[in-house]
């Protein structure tokens, strides 16, 4: 799980205000048992992701419908998945000098492994803008892995949903931009 939450780090931030979802989509970075995130203050979810409120993320990793056709057996169409579930609590971290080195940290971990872009601390245009930007940590209290992978199936079916996966998730990427750019 940490392995997705590491490759695919744009996760789905929930909480509840006033029995309404509020959704943000946002980068984290994993920490031992911790998620450090950041949020622009006048995200109306930012003052929930402070307090210890309780909030629920969710990671995606690549997912595609698996054709029957595919198979060596007969087998009803279905739909492979990876995704983390996680709970826990968000606190705010206050201090500036704590949210500027984990831009920087979190912009190294994110250009990794090319590196191509590096944010210096001395860089005015972060120092600019981090007054719009709040840090916050969430510890984790309970992961819940679903990978929906074929796993039922004999090893020669398997490893076909395996390539089907990479197939599908490469060729949908594609045309999906093509299409809107």
């Amino acid at each position: 799980m940490i392995d997705v939450i590491k490759t695919y780090p744009l996760a789905t931030v929930i909480s509840i205000k006033d029995n309404e979802p509020l959704i943000t989509h946002l980068p984290l970075v994993y920490e031992e048992g911790k998620l450090i995130g950041h949020i622009d203050i006048y995200n109306p979810q930012a003052k929930l992701l402070k307090n210890n409120n309780e909030v629920a993320v969710i990671f995606s990793g690549p997912e595609c419908y698996i054709s029957p056709s595919i198979y060596s057996t007969t087998q009803l169409p279905t739909w492979n998945y990876i995704k983390v579930h996680l709970t826990g609590t968000a606190k705010a971290i206050e201090s500036k000098a704590a949210l500027k080195q984990s831009l920087i940290t979190m912009t190294k971990f994110l250009e990794a492994p090319e590196h191509k872009y590096v944010l210096e601390a001395n860089n005015p245009r972060l120092d600019s803008n981090l007054a719009y930007i709040e840090m916050f940590e969430i510890e984790i209290k309970n992961w819940d892995g679903k990978f929906k992978l074929s796993q039922d199936k004999k090893p020669k079916d398997i490893k076909a949903a395996r390539e089907e996966l990479v197939r599908v998730n490469q060729e949908s990427i594609r045309h999906f931009i093509d299409r809107i750019f």
